[in-house]
């Protein structure tokens, strides 16, 4: 092993142009994906809790994708908000629905952005949970795979070019895919949330998709921020049942998770850099407290560097102009 005075790492440190001849993780703007939310309302309506993101009219989504495809960033991922909810959150699957909209708006404007759509029932449902409920207030998962495999087929009956369901029902990949294959949608591929965690940090994503469940908590049918192992058990089982690519999320807390889904699956992982995240380092620079860029791209090569191929951030525009697209 050679020592000092032989090896003397600061002499590839001195210059960014020596820096960046040696610098092992990079972002590029076709790493990310973005979050749209698309409401009935016309225009952009801010989202209080995360500065810089707005519900979007149908309109206004497919003027922010083209955006963001001229930016170089490889998709969006769209989740919708009813006009109304109902018990079994039947707009998630209405081949008019908010999302089969925009999904339709979407490709019409910039054909060649990859369009994704979340396949779930929360922002739907009356009662805010991510399937149908037993009488005694319980999540039905056997019921509920039915209608999230028609979500989503009518997504892909309006366009869209990738599933994403985040629901966390077991079974429930399986489901899509079989339904996906029966409608001739062969091609179609599903990135699913396997491991995604009862997070603290989704509070402004709630605020954002209108989702926040009306009672108890989703605890039951997302993983214990403690469980590394399960992750794992989830990701082999999505996999098994048809996954394409494997979401991990939030992203930051669950960086070991994100490396060893990559590392004992070898399948593309995508990691879901979330609302509480985002807003945490708005707040902080918000205040002065932090150089916002400079800490956002520590925070996405972090997460690039454990393992994540994708990722998933309201950042993405930003990031994007920041990467010179």
């Amino acid at each position: 092993m050679a020592k000092f005075p032989v090896y003397r790492g600061r002499r590839l440190r001195r210059t960014e142009r020596l820096r960046a001849m040696v610098r092992e993780t990079a972002i590029e703007a076709s790493d990310l994906i973005a979050p749209l939310f698309v409401t009935y309302q016309e225009g952009r309506h801010p989202v209080a809790a995360m500065p810089g993101v707005a519900q979007l009219s149908v309109e206004a989504a497919a003027e922010e994708a083209a955006g963001l495809a001229s930016l170089g960033v490889a998709a969006v991922l769209l989740f919708g908000i009813p006009e109304s909810k109902d018990p079994r959150g039947s707009e998630a699957y209405a081949a008019d629905g908010i999302v089969q909209r925009a999904v339709r708006a979407i490709k019409e404007r910039v054909a060649d952005l990859v369009v994704i759509t979340d396949v779930c029932l929360c922002e739907y449902t009356d009662h805010g949970h991510c399937g149908l409920l037993t009488p005694e207030g319980e999540v039905n998962n056997d019921v509920t795979l039915e209608l999230l495999a028609r979500s989503a087929v009518s997504h892909a009956e309006a366009g869209a070019d990738m599933v994403a369901p985040s629901d966390m029902m077991d079974g429930r990949v399986a489901a899509i895919r079989r339904a996906l294959d029966e409608a001739g949608h062969l091609h179609m591929p599903i990135m699913s949330y396997a491991v995604k965690y009862a997070s603290a940090f989704y509070g402004p994503f709630r605020e954002a998709a209108e989702s926040a469940p009306k009672f108890g908590d989703r605890r039951g049918y997302q993983m214990d921020p403690a469980n590394a192992d399960e992750g794992l058990r989830e990701a082999r089982v999505d996999i098994e049942e048809g996954a394409d690519i494997i979401m991990v999320k939030p992203a930051l807390p669950y960086l070991d998770v994100i490396s060893r889904v990559k590392r004992e699956t070898g399948y593309p992982v995508a990691a879901y850099h979330v609302s509480g995240e985002y807003s945490m380092l708005k707040a902080a620079a918000e205040r002065g407290w932090i150089d916002e860029q400079r800490v956002l791209w520590e925070t996405l090569l972090s997460i690039r560097r454990a393992g994540a191929d994708l990722i998933i951030t309201y950042y993405a525009s930003q990031l994007a102009k920041m990467l010179g697209g």
